[in-house]
């Protein structure tokens, strides 16, 4: 009911709207009577459209649409500056501008609807395309499982932040179990460090970059949470991120690809060759005698030669040697103003 009544109300403002138009552009009732013809002719014809678009593919539409602006737009090109040069009666100016906009937007809906045939608009099939091809990513995408340790340790959060580890983050359930056996252990050093494991989670949970998981696929079988872990990872198909030594052994033994935060760190400290100059603030003494400690600022301990006197002084020092071990690195040195002992030399006797 409500669709007819529109439909009416349609026919009946299309008709005095052509009325009203062509009898203040001519000002003569009879020729008015002209434009309440066209308006209705022309609302009708548009319902009859109307009928047809319903039936008509999308991408026919759409065409058709396209061609009939344009037709139009090119037939108002044309007329408005080149019709009233060439007629003078205002009634036959009106003919010209309703003949070439109805030609040339006829012309133009007919062509735009049969390219509009060629037109490739299924979209259902993009969606499909495009909803595997992020299936098949996240697939395809690399997945770690996290370790008690490396959650305590806390450098993973920055590490994921900066966007150089990119993935799936798994938690299995037995590691935040063991988590939160620390955080509620009476020792004040193991529940600081299991609630700080919480906090990072946390941090990690909260991060939109990132996306953790938490797993209940246990071993019950396996009571070593170490054991766990490779055998989760090789359920999976994922790497251990980790920066516990054993435990990076033991998954290299078992085929199961591991990622050591330690040796990430080792790997990115700045590269220092044997003679190489560089100042050191001794802090304590070492365990050889005459030995001074310093540290880096990335950490790397720094021994060197008599200096055990040297306390909470700067010294400039001369890189002597360098040894790489699987926890970190340690440099040994000698201050460069040490002077070498010169050589005793032995009375002989006459």
């Amino acid at each position: 009911m409500q669709t007819i009544f529109m439909r009416l109300l349609l026919v009946v403002f299309a008709s005095l709207s052509g009325y009203i138009m062509l009898r203040q552009i001519v000002g003569d009732h009879e020729i008015a009577l002209t434009g309440f013809i066209s308006g209705m002719l022309i609302a009708l014809a548009a319902l009859k459209f109307e009928e047809r678009v319903n039936k008509t593919p999308l991408k026919i539409v759409l065409g058709g649409g396209i061609g009939l602006i344009t037709g139009l737009i090119v037939a108002n090109l044309f007329t408005y500056p080149l019709v009233p040069h060439f007629f003078e009666n205002a009634y036959l100016e009106v003919s010209a501008y309703i003949f070439t906009n109805s030609v040339l937007g006829y012309l133009g809906l007919s062509i735009g609807m049969k390219k509009g045939e060629e037109l490739n608009l299924d979209f259902s099939e993009l969606l499909k395309r495009k909803g595997s091809a992020e299936e098949e990513g996240k697939k395809n995408r690399p997945t770690y499982v996290l370790d008690t340790s490396v959650i305590i340790d806390g450098r993973v959060a920055d590490i994921c932040q900066t966007g150089f580890v990119d993935g799936l983050l798994i938690v299995p359930r037995f590691v935040l179990g063991e988590l939160q056996y620390i955080a509620d252990s009476e020792d004040p050093l193991k529940k600081a460090r299991g609630a700080r494991g919480l906090d990072i989670l946390e941090k990690l949970q909260k991060e939109k970059n990132i996306e953790v998981q938490i797993s209940d696929n246990d071993f019950p079988d396996i009571h070593q949470v170490d054991m766990k872990l490779i055998s989760f990872a090789q359920k999976h198909k994922a790497r251990i991120l980790t920066n516990d030594v054993n435990l990076n052994k033991i998954a290299n033994l078992r085929g199961v690809p591991v990622l050591n935060l330690n040796s990430l760190a080792n790997s990115l400290k700045p590269v220092v060759l044997p003679g190489e100059g560089m100042a050191i603030t001794v802090i304590k003494e070492g365990r050889e005698e005459g030995q001074g400690v310093g540290y880096l600022d990335d950490g790397t301990m720094v021994v060197v030669d008599n200096a055990s006197s040297l306390q909470g002084k700067t010294v400039d020092i001369a890189v002597t040697s360098i040894l790489q071990t699987t926890t970190g690195r340690m440099i040994f040195a000698k201050m460069k103003d040490q002077k070498k002992a010169a050589p005793k030399v032995r009375a002989v006797p006459n």
